[in-house]
């Protein structure tokens, strides 16, 4: 007899449909596996004969052939369990096909029949709702995350018997049901990090005000102590509210990256990723034999934090050229290329040389030498590409006064959230989010500035010997500066602000 079972693969961290065929047939017993399975998937055979077994639930003494199609495709992971075993107990009669069709059943069996949750769940079930499945079963620890998806019916049974009585009508598993809004509105806890802790370096916080309103990339430079850290810490405390589509796109990565939390469907908040400067390439933009998301993708639609820039190494930090300006990532393997998405906000902070006082204080002890060694390890196109260079000062006694009143990231979310209002009304044709994220032609379209501002941004572009990719960036910064004073059109004033928060390369002589 033969059946067959809708079930899912994951390519990249996109679902692709699988359709599970199972024969069982007279001859010598024998369970075999074909379709391009992985070592997983072959060994799905041990498990799913004894959890069956041990359901009470006699396994036919006969030839069992499973094929995975398409065959071209390579099947990976325990995925496969659940729907092996349904297509076995629809062949022996113990359920009936009618009973799963147009179904896609996804999950790992334990050997006492139980099932176990499977990574990269919600991928699938988005995948199968636009090829217009509409019914799944999944994990119960993997419910609430594939009920994510909307107008599809999604049950979560504990073990392989409560499925069977399910099928059969003799019980009933409710469908999940998620209350998408509670979601992204259950986020109401302060952050425990705040700018109103911050004493003095108004320029920075300036400065970091308008790349979380554009989610443009920024790089401090300054001593030990003046607070760099401390401030990129904060910045999470002032980024724009997560939409419900970016929130399933992040969702999507750490659902395939098996870094979801089980008690976690919905990750609502931005990503802070803070990754040590030992990471490796393929930890950091990703890869293995198997490719995986890096910290790039895992700060999709978030901030992506390298403390001590200077201190990673240099073949890392030209792995993220190609990141912050394709905003992904495409990794070529024997098994097949796959494209992560890495649309993020990097932040970046550094010392001006090895003990960190050169510029600022005669206890530097650095040659020249040392310093030139050290800055060198941030090369001109990596820095070319990240849109604000700010110096942060040492900081004054005066500035830690208690009794200095600072802004709070309230306040300064508040004017964030008012200019991503402006961007989103403005972009809602084009399919981006944020100022940082504007092409070429669509800079053109937005960003027009009148003679004054062309005379002065033509004056700053021939002094400083810019190039193209520079000049975009000051006109990005300058659009998002308009927005956060409500001006529909870029002033003098604007492209100013903008030039000055570009010019670290003449005082550290990147």
């Amino acid at each position: 007899m033969l059946s067959k079972v809708l079930s899912s693969t994951l390519i990249g961290i996109d679902g692709f449909k699988i359709i599970v065929e199972v024969d069982i047939s007279q001859g010598l017993p024998a369970f075999d596996i074909v379709g391009l399975p992985d070592s997983a998937v072959k060994e799905s055979k041990d498990r799913v004969r004894t959890a069956i077994k041990n359901s009470n639930i006699n396994m036919p003494v006969k030839r069992i052939t499973v094929n995975l199609a398409p065959a071209s495709i390579r099947k990976e992971g325990p995925s496969f369990d659940l729907p092996i075993a349904v297509g076995i107990l629809a062949c022996i009669e113990v359920i009936k096909e009618d009973s799963f069709k147009d179904t896609m059943v996804i999950g790992e069996l334990s050997l006492d029949g139980s099932i176990k949750p499977v990574s990269g769940i919600l991928s699938m079930v988005h995948t199968g709702k636009e090829l217009g499945i509409k019914k799944y079963i999944v994990p119960y620890e993997n419910a609430k995350e594939a009920g994510l998806v909307s107008d599809v019916e999604v049950i979560g049974p504990k073990n392989l018997n409560q499925l069977i009585e399910h099928l059969n009508g003799k019980s009933k598993i409710e469908p999940i049901n998620i209350n998408i809004d509670s979601l992204l509105k259950n986020d109401t806890l302060k952050s425990s990090f705040d700018f109103f802790d911050v004493k003095g370096q108004e320029n920075v916080k300036r400065a970091l005000e308008i790349a979380a309103a554009g989610m443009h990339n920024i790089i401090m430079v300054g001593p030990p102590g003046s607070g760099k850290t401390m401030m990129a810490k904060r910045i999470p405390s002032i980024l724009p509210d997560i939409s419900f589509n970016e929130s399933i796109e992040i969702t999507k990565i750490y659902s395939v990256s098996g870094i979801l939390q089980n008690k976690e469907s919905l990750i609502t908040k931005r990503p802070f990723r803070a990754p040590h400067h030992t990471i490796s390439n393929s930890a950091m933009v990703g890869g293995g034999r198997i490719p995986k998301p890096g910290e790039v993708s895992l700060a999709h639609n978030g901030v992506l934090f390298l403390d001590e820039l200077p201190e990673f190494n240099k073949n890392v930090l030209e792995e993220l050229r190609q990141p912050l300006e394709d905003n992904e990532v495409t990794i070529s393997r024997v098994n097949g290329t796959m494209t992560f998405p890495a649309n993020l906000m990097l932040v970046a902070a550094m010392n001006p040389c090895p003990c960190g006082f050169y510029g600022y204080s005669d206890k530097c002890t650095c040659s020249q030498n040392a310093i030139s060694k050290y800055l060198s390890k941030i090369s001109g196109p990596l820095l070319d590409r990240i849109d604000i260079q700010v110096e942060a000062s040492a900081v004054n006694y005066k500035d830690l006064n208690v009794t200095t009143v600072s802004e709070t990231s309230e306040d300064i979310k508040r004017r964030v959230i008012e200019a991503q209002k402006i961007q989103l009304d403005r972009y809602k044709n084009d399919n981006i989010y944020f100022n940082s994220q504007l092409t070429a032609g669509l800079i053109e379209k937005y960003c027009a500035l009148g003679e004054a501002e062309q005379e002065i941004l033509r004056g700053v572009f021939d002094r400083l010997q810019l190039s193209a990719r520079a000049y975009h960036k000051i006109l990005k910064i300058a659009r998002t500066i308009a927005d956060l004073d409500k001006s529909e059109n870029i002033s003098v004033a604007h492209i100013a602000e903008a030039v000055q928060l570009r010019n670290l390369d003449r005082k550290f002589m990147f």
